[in-house]
């Protein structure tokens, strides 16, 4: 199982007024370490007013880049990344899990022609997604449609506009902004419409190898079921939420009585009683068993671990695809136990 490494912070850079780009050194000995496909994210760990705290971010930089560049937006107050934009320095280091994730795009010897629909912070993977598909062929296309209030409000709006003017006939974007109407950009939000346009109006002669969706869960449905319309397989639409929705109590009944619990991580074995309508990550965290984990809303892919004996019903699942479940993965952070005896193998997934 990867652990954490401690990275320096080489660059910060603002991106708007609540964002900003992080760029890590990696130090030679842990290139391989840090070697990753685009779209993944890293797990940063911090202490902030005695309290640990994880947190998944993207990166937007390319797998041949040096360094690791990731985007935060302040999105809490006294959280991390309230502590990335007021106190965090060039120089600082910081604890750094191996780059995961599923959202990934494999470059590969034959053209593609890639669509991606992002908003807000939900462009970050897509940067990387983005230069990783121009750099890798020169025939390949990819077009962006990219939702925010303003260019103000726009994160990595200058990089976007170089590289546009860098592969002027391959790299088509167009900016959706909700609150001001600005030149060379469309007003509203990303919708059915914008979707028709794009796809049946300005690129109808494209035929697109994969799509990749990226943003808050409303626009991510919305996108998805335009596209299922348009006879769009599953298995070439691509996605990842930067925020989910919170549902509680979506169990058809809440579980009760105890169940006890086995838990393989670095190749160690723990042994636990508890509650079946506790999340199976809060009950191994409880015990200061050091199992991986990042968001813990079953929005990152980090908690997955695989069920040796028993069974667990997710609360939710955003990640995990139908044949994965059958073969016993699971997201701990949203696993309840539904059986006497639960073993679950974090070192087997």
């Amino acid at each position: 199982m990867a652990h954490f490494h401690s990275l320096t912070v080489q660059k910060i850079k603002p991106l708007t007024p609540n964002s900003v780009a992080i760029t890590f050194a990696i130090p030679k000995e842990l290139i391989q370490t840090f070697a990753f496909t685009a779209g993944q994210y890293i797990t940063i760990k911090k202490e902030i007013k005695g309290k640990e705290l994880r947190r998944a971010y993207s990166i937007s930089s390319s797998p041949k880049c040096e360094g690791i560049t990731i985007g935060v937006k302040k999105v809490d107050k006294g959280g991390f990344s309230d502590f990335a934009h007021n106190k965090l320095k060039v120089g600082d280091v910081l604890e750094v899990m191996p780059p995961e994730g599923r959202f990934i795009f494999k470059p590969s010897p034959n053209p593609k022609n890639i669509v991606a629909f992002a908003a807000g912070s939900g462009i970050t993977p897509i940067m990387s997604i983005a230069k990783t598909v121009l750099e890798s062929n020169s025939k390949n296309n990819f077009v962006l449609v990219y939702g925010n209030k303003s260019y103000k409000e726009t994160m990595f709006y200058t990089d976007l506009v170089k590289l546009q003017l860098e592969y002027t006939n391959r790299f088509h974007i167009y900016f959706i902004l909700s609150q001001t109407q600005e030149d060379e950009s469309i007003f509203g939000r990303i919708e059915a419409s914008t979707v028709n346009y794009v796809l049946k109006n300005k690129h109808k002669n494209l035929e697109f190898n994969d799509y990749y969706l990226c943003g808050p869960e409303a626009m991510i449905q919305l996108v998805t079921e335009n596209l299922k319309e348009k006879g769009i397989s599953e298995d070439k639409i691509h996605f990842e939420l930067f925020t989910s929705t919170e549902i509680k109590d979506e169990l058809p009944e809440k579980p009760e009585g105890k169940t006890q619990l086995k838990v393989i991580v670095d190749d160690e074995e723990f042994s636990l009683s508890m509650d079946k309508n506790t999340l199976v990550l809060d009950a191994v965290l409880k015990e200061n068993i050091d199992a991986p984990y990042s968001c813990q809303g079953g929005v990152c892919s980090s908690c997955i671990a695989r069920i040796k004996e028993g069974k667990a019903d997710m609360v939710k699942n955003q990640i995990l695809t139908d044949s994965e479940i059958a073969e016993g993965l699971i997201l701990t952070c949203q696993a309840h136990p539904t059986t006497p005896t639960l073993t679950v193998d974090y070192d087997d997934v």
